[in-house]
């Protein structure tokens, strides 16, 4: 039992806490007070530019308490100072595993934080996720609708599934932390960066079931729900939407093809016109979506002819399934087939995509 004591001991004297902070209270002090109690020896604090009513609480961290006060004189935004803090936490702790992302607001309890710093410490290559309970009563209703839609989105357009897209209790490694130290965001779409990343480059993440708290509503919040709301669904829609753009502009050249090419063959009869518009227009408009899927949407450095030939392979499936899902959607629900296939295209189109995205063009 006294082993296990010392083992957490060391755990989290090897875990450095950072803290991105704008306009604290004195709740401030008495919650790093309560993370140096626990153990928590190293403590990186972010002055984002709070007002100078809040200076004195800053000082007090560092000159009390120890931590590291890193200012910034403007505010500049969480995603920078959770960026700032990790440049310094590299350039100033070779020695620890990893850092533990909490807020400033009280909102994370330090049990909890212990809880991630101990998951750190056994998966070096994952990313840690304090995630909390959605269903609980004490989420405001405006919070619970927002995380619940960013969580669907997200296993739709991105893969994956997190349960928590906007938990700011995180445990980063120390192999992750140059990687994520480069990534888009100022402000709290950098977190969702950091998300999409993850998902993307395949890397685990870990979540660790944490107590759910608001205060006074979740009034103290920085977090604006216009401005960063759409900063954080362009990221997740981005390559989507330049999916969907290059799709519509695929069937435009399909489409402009054919038509052009029954003219110049107007003399032919209107089989052979209308077999020989068919498929050259679809080698030339599939091609073109090969490439632009490949170099602009997913910008995929895969080789070339073993994903041409996975997508085409794609290309054949999805064809096929649509003519026979018509067919049986006809046969037993009735209806007219252009409304039917227009409903089961919609859906290839999306299961398509994330085909492209995880095996096509990863």
């Amino acid at each position: 039992m006294r082993f296990g004591g010392i083992k957490e001991e060391m755990i989290k004297q090897n875990c450095v806490i950072v803290i991105p902070s704008l306009n604290p209270d004195v709740k401030l002090i008495t919650y790093v007070e309560e993370l140096k109690a626990k153990g928590f020896e190293d403590i990186i604090v972010v002055d984002d530019g709070s007002c100078d009513e809040c200076k004195k609480i800053f000082t007090t961290l560092n000159e009390q308490f120890g931590c590291k006060v890193i200012v910034h004189a403007v505010n500049m935004g969480k995603g920078r100072a959770l960026k700032n803090a990790f440049n310094f936490y590299l350039n100033n702790y070779s020695d620890k595993e990893g850092v533990v992302t909490v807020d400033s607001d009280g909102q994370h309890v330090v049990s909890d934080v212990i809880s991630v710093c101990n998951e750190l410490h056994k998966y070096q290559q994952s990313l840690i996720l304090g995630v909390r309970d959605f269903n609980s009563e004490v989420v405001p209703f405006k919070s619970r609708f927002g995380n619940k839609m960013t969580i669907i989105v997200m296993k739709v357009l991105i893969g994956g599934h997190i349960s928590d897209t906007q938990t700011g209790l995180r445990g980063i490694p120390n192999s992750l932390i140059k990687k994520y130290l480069t990534l888009y965001g100022e402000r709290f779409e950098y977190e969702t960066t950091m998300l999409i990343e993850s998902i993307n480059q395949q890397i685990p993440v870990k979540e660790v079931k944490i107590t759910t708290v608001y205060i006074d509503n979740n009034s103290e919040t920085h977090f604006n729900p216009i401005k960063d709301s759409i900063a954080i669904y362009k990221l997740i829609f981005a390559s989507f939407l330049k999916y969907v753009v290059a799709s519509l502009s695929s069937f435009l050249i399909d489409y402009g093809l054919f038509i052009v090419i029954l003219g110049a063959l107007s003399k032919s009869s209107d089989e052979k016109r209308i077999l020989i518009a068919t498929i050259v227009a679809r080698i030339v408009s599939s091609l073109y979506n090969f490439v632009i899927n490949r170099n602009a949407v997913f910008r995929s450095k895969n080789n070339i002819n073993i994903s041409m030939a996975k997508y085409y392979v794609l290309c054949i499936c999805q064809m096929m399934c649509s003519a026979y899902m018509v067919l049986i959607g006809v046969k037993f629900c009735g209806g007219h087939e252009s409304v039917i296939k227009l409903i089961i295209d919609s859906g290839l189109f999306i299961i398509s995509y994330q085909i492209q995205r995880k095996w096509i063009f990863r």
